[in-house]
């Protein structure tokens, strides 16, 4: 590609094969999708080194994308197991996988990711600095941080969160205003606590134009982080993740000027009732940036089972403007989740993603929806598994307690509505519902 990064080439009339691909699965113009990326509504995060890639489009008017995270850590360093749960995210459909590894062989598992996966491949370089460099946080120096950085853009990754809208203007209102989770983004965390221990700006903000080189020199999208986002929904739409939002805004536009793209990441822990317009601010704020959300998690009162309370979020966000969702599993907030934790939250996010994809009436969403209901009409159960989300699981509740006639399922049997009115208006002047009748016992009347 004669231009450095997709935005460059979008701006000057060039079309890639990576937008390319996207158009063709999209069913856009490719003239249209070339608009939507030079103006940053628009992302398709491929580094130049991800020769694997299947690349997806992110942002207005297309289909809503899905993050699967994963990786390494101190207390579960399974790196089979980690790979099994990528295998997981391919088969389901999940468009992303973020490696969050911060314990170990991060740079092999890393590259063994980028080299096998289809999927779009994101990382956070700052959980990876402490075990590389091998220092205490406090020793770590901005060029550590910017080196990291550049390690993970050479490996091949497609886009990265850094959290540069932390800096010391954010982090004063987050001090005045105070919270009751105070910061829960484990990457702003860190920084927050180097900024408190050296005293100094955040590197990433500090340096910000040296990190979108790094990263225009290898076509990674940033993926803006909300270091505040909310942790509970009391800490929702306040003062500090304003402040920040307020800051990524400008971020935006100066990556844009370099011909980087962006993606921006929200919320979090939100009321139900928050979302729309939180949705709304972000893309006023963020110049129409693609939105990359967290749930958001509508209630704080469901540990063991807040892949439900993210969807239930991620589906109103995302009718309302949101565009990529990162998945969430059962196990979060408790543990480092395992194989069919990371499937449950796969297909949670899925089914949210679809859904506002209906709402918001993305070409070709109710495609879908319309070819199972024939196939229900049918009662053609073969095609009802096949199109199904997760055909497996539905084949396998069917089959655990098999009707007697094929033409029902055990919850109606020979009630079927479906089948009745199959028959009735396909001629049939008789309905044998014998077998139903449940025995009466003596003295019962006839109802």
């Amino acid at each position: 590609m004669k231009y450095k990064t997709q935005m460059e080439a979008a701006r000057n009339g060039y079309v890639t094969k990576e937008l390319a691909q996207v158009a063709a699965d999209e069913g856009i113009e490719e003239k249209e999708l070339m608009q939507l990326v030079a103006s940053g509504k628009v992302a398709i995060p491929a580094n130049i080194r991800h020769t694997a890639l299947h690349p997806h489009g992110i942002g207005s008017g297309l289909r809503t994308k899905i993050n699967v995270n994963l990786g390494i850590s101190g207390d579960c360093a399974d790196y089979e197991r980690e790979m099994e749960k990528v295998r997981l995210a391919e088969k389901f459909g999940a468009e992303a996988i973020m490696d969050l590894s911060n314990y170990g062989k991060t740079q092999e598992f890393r590259q063994k990711l980028i080299e096998t996966s289809p999927a779009m491949i994101g990382t956070v370089p700052v959980y990876d600095a402490i075990g590389y460099f091998e220092k205490e946080l406090k020793d770590i120096t901005a060029q550590d941080f910017l080196n990291i950085v550049r390690i993970h853009a050479e490996s091949g990754v497609d886009f990265m969160t850094i959290h540069a809208g932390l800096n010391r203007r954010s982090v004063e209102v987050f001090l005045r205003e105070g919270r009751q989770m105070n910061i829960v983004s484990r990457g702003g965390s860190l920084l927050f606590a180097w900024m408190k221990l050296t005293g100094n700006e955040n590197p990433f903000y500090e340096h910000y134009d040296e990190l979108l080189d790094i990263l225009r020199e290898y076509d990674v999208t940033i993926s803006l982080g909300d270091a505040l986002r909310p942790g509970s929904i009391a800490d929702s739409t306040d003062a500090s993740q304003i402040a920040e939002l307020t800051e990524i805004g400008n971020l935006t536009l100066r990556a844009w000027e370099r011909g980087v793209q962006v993606l921006v990441e929200g919320p979090g822990h939100m009321a139900l009732d928050e979302i729309a317009a939180n949705m709304k601010l972000e893309k006023r704020l963020c110049h129409g940036a693609p939105y990359y959300v967290l749930g958001p998690l509508v209630t704080d009162i469901a540990p063991g089972y807040d892949h439900i309370t993210a969807a239930i979020g991620g589906a109103i966000a995302a009718a309302n403007g949101a565009d990529f969702l990162c998945y969430v599993t059962p196990a979060e907030h408790l543990r480092l989740p395992d194989l069919d934790d990371v499937k449950e939250g796969i297909i949670a996010s899925r089914i949210a993603a679809h859904a506002a994809d209906i709402a918001k009436g993305v070409r070709g969403a109710r495609e879908a929806d319309f070819k199972i209901s024939e196939a229900r009409r049918k009662l053609d159960w073969e095609e009802i598994f096949r199109l199904s989300i997760d055909g497996e699981k539905a084949r396998a509740y069917f089959e655990s307690v098999p009707p007697e006639d094929r033409h029902s399922c055990s919850m109606c049997g020979k009630m079927c509505a479906v089948n009745t009115m199959n028959k009735v208006l396909g001629g049939c002047r008789n309905i044998e519902l014998r077998g139903q009748r449940q025995e009466r016992k003596e003295g019962q009347e006839v109802l």
